[in-house]
């Protein structure tokens, strides 16, 4: 959602493209895991939350607490980039670009292959943070918690290089649905619709592919 705002206009960061997005997006988990990954376990997507708890690696009482939090936290970091880029609503024109900043949306508008990219990304991106952190793969004391999430992040990179360009790869119901509702929510000049007609997409599709990734892995490796 950050570094969507390659659209919005008169600002230094226009025309950056989607190089940009996907390596600014991989850093930012990056370092959002690094920052909270010894408080929550790095719960930052509702769809890592819910595909660890079908799988009995996750609590399922504090699924809705941490669901509630990803949702509340994705909410704040668009305000502040609702702050950040304040001169530069009322000077975009392009209401679909305003949006893009907050959400997500399809390059070509097809419920089932949307849904379908969004449950693939999403799978990948579950079993992947689920195998990066394992004894097979980061074996030595703190190599997982130390090197771990520089992996997790260049998962989210290659994942928004490869299958990204559909749908603009939400992967996390919280980091789509709480932007959305504070676009819909805040007073930015010249906006228009926040599309909910196309919100269920990057809510349902994460939580199903995490689900499979998670009960992929489960089956491969644990």
């Amino acid at each position: 959602m950050l570094l969507l705002t390659c659209s919005s206009e008169n600002q230094k960061g226009r025309g950056g493209g989607w190089i940009v997005i996907a390596t600014g997006w991989g850093l930012a988990v990056a370092m959002a895991v690094y920052a909270v990954g010894t408080i929550s376990g790095a719960h930052l997507n509702p769809a890592v939350t819910i595909g660890l708890a079908a799988v009995g690696k996750f609590a399922p009482d504090k699924v809705a607490g941490y669901i509630a939090a990803q949702i509340a936290g994705a909410m704040f970091g668009a305000v502040l980039v609702w702050l950040a880029y304040l001169p530069h609503w009322k000077e975009t024109p392009d209401t679909g670009s305003k949006l893009a900043v907050f959400c997500t949306g399809p390059a070509i508008r097809s419920a089932p292959s949307n849904l379908i990219c969004e449950i693939i990304g999403a799978a990948i991106l579950v079993f992947g943070a689920l195998a990066i952190p394992s004894s097979a793969n980061l074996s030595g004391p703190g190599w997982a918690t130390g090197f771990g999430p520089l992996i997790v992040g260049l998962l989210v990179f290659a994942i928004g290089l490869s299958l990204g360009g559909p749908t603009g790869y939400a992967i996390n119901p919280a980091r789509d649905f709480g932007p959305r509702l504070a676009h819909a929510l805040l007073p930015i000049a010249g906006k228009g619709k926040s599309d909910w007609c196309y919100a269920w997409i990057p809510i349902l599709g994460p939580i199903v592919g995490g689900f499979l990734g998670a009960w992929a892995y489960r089956l491969l490796y644990a």
